[in-house]
């Protein structure tokens, strides 16, 4: 039997790979179920690991495999599932997924989903710019977090090596900070705007790209500012 955290991170990470195909990392687990630490998260996922609800694949940053679901938990092939809050009780009697409230039948499939603004193309290759534009782009819920969010069409594939191709739609949350290793948007001179893992080493900005066949593009501080967070994919077939 798991715990209500350990079932709502199953929960999450099911939805991650079921709509995006990449397993969410560790900062974005401990985001979504509203822990203080990493450390948590990593005791979570061993708790499932052992149970055998889910198991790391070798030789993979961030790739983990759902093997199974609580058998109340079935529906979560579902296009309505959303990840239960800490007030929320995991499972209806009924067996539905519960979204908010103890026993409510799972809303419509449209209402599972959340607009976000559609900024245009962002380059995952050389910088382009980034186009404003009115769209909006239709979101599972489980794909985001708290702050405001928006998405960008990716362009090229530099970042292929982390999963991110081109024609993804990188969902986005704003920011204006970063860690090293987070992969943001950055827009570089005020007019360009690029998809990038951010590192930073002697006084510069280290943009770099997740393929080989491209290079580490380097800045002066003042020229590059963060725009966002990646925090999700969508992909179409």
């Amino acid at each position: 039997m798991l715990t209500r955290k350990q079932h709502d991170l199953l929960i999450f990470i099911h939805n991650r790979l079921e709509t995006t195909g990449i397993s969410p990392s560790f900062e974005e687990m401990k985001e979504a179920l509203g822990l203080k630490s990493k450390s948590g998260v990593h005791r979570l996922v061993n708790a499932l690991v052992e149970r055998n609800f889910i198991r790391r694949l070798p030789n993979r940053a961030r790739a983990l495999e759902v093997l199974r679901l609580p058998e109340a938990a079935t529906p979560a092939r579902t296009a309505g599932l959303q990840l239960a809050t800490d007030r929320d009780a995991a499972i209806a009697a009924s067996g539905n997924v519960v979204r908010g409230s103890f026993g409510k039948k799972a809303p419509p499939v449209a209402a599972a989903f959340v607009e976000i603004p559609l900024h245009g193309r962002i380059a995952a290759g050389l910088p382009v710019e980034a186009l404003e534009s009115d769209r909006q782009l239709a979101v599972p819920p489980a794909l985001l977090g708290p702050g405001d969010h928006f998405a960008l069409e990716v362009s090229g594939d530099s970042m292929v090596e982390a999963g991110i191709l081109d024609g993804d739609y990188a969902i986005v949350r704003k920011a204006e900070h970063a860690l090293d290793g987070d992969i943001i948007v950055a827009l570089v001179d005020d007019g360009e705007a690029t998809l990038k893992r951010l590192h930073r080493k002697e006084g510069k900005v280290r943009l770099e790209p997740a393929n080989a066949a491209y290079k580490t593009q380097i800045y002066d501080p003042q020229r590059v500012r963060i725009q966002g967070k990646l925090v999700g994919l969508m992909r179409r077939y």
